[in-house]
């Protein structure tokens, strides 16, 4: 039997967000953390939306999932994210403490990894789940972006 939560499943629901962004001329990048199996808070960039540099997808979910456990740590949770986490997002990470973070695609400029950003040692990284999806949907953006400019 086929496991129906698995880190596809997952990266989809995160993939949704990121449409979601798209449509609203965001950087598409769409986040979701998972509890046990349960999407307990989703996100998508809102840096354009509200003004700030600090709404990333990422910071939209951490807050969330902050609020619906009722606490500052995401110890057992997951967070699945269309691109790998940048610097900033990488520092807030390290401080929920989240268990896990699963990305699509790298970003070679602007990536926690490329930069030796720190996680917190028990966080677990996997990379390139649907990274081919999440890269498309990254190029699709940017040359309509282009177009109109």
């Amino acid at each position: 039997m086929i496991n129906p939560f698995d880190d596809t499943y997952f990266m989809k629901k995160a993939l949704q967000e990121a449409e979601i962004a798209f449509e609203k001329g965001e950087i598409p990048v769409g986040a979701v953390i998972v509890i046990e199996n349960r999407i307990i808070a989703k996100g998508h960039n809102l840096t354009e939306t509200l003004n700030d540099v600090t709404a990333h997808a990422e910071m939209q979910a951490i807050t969330a999932a902050a609020n619906f456990l009722g606490g500052k740590y995401l110890q057992n949770c997951t967070l699945y994210v269309t691109l790998e986490p940048c610097q900033m997002c990488a520092g807030a990470l390290y401080w929920s403490q989240i268990s896990n973070i699963v990305y699509g695609t790298r970003d070679l400029e602007r990536g926690c990894i490329n930069l030796n950003s720190k996680l917190h040692p028990k966080t677990i990284l996997k990379g390139g789940i649907m990274e081919n999806e999440a890269a498309d949907l990254l190029k699709r953006f940017f040359i309509q972006r282009r177009n109109l400019n």
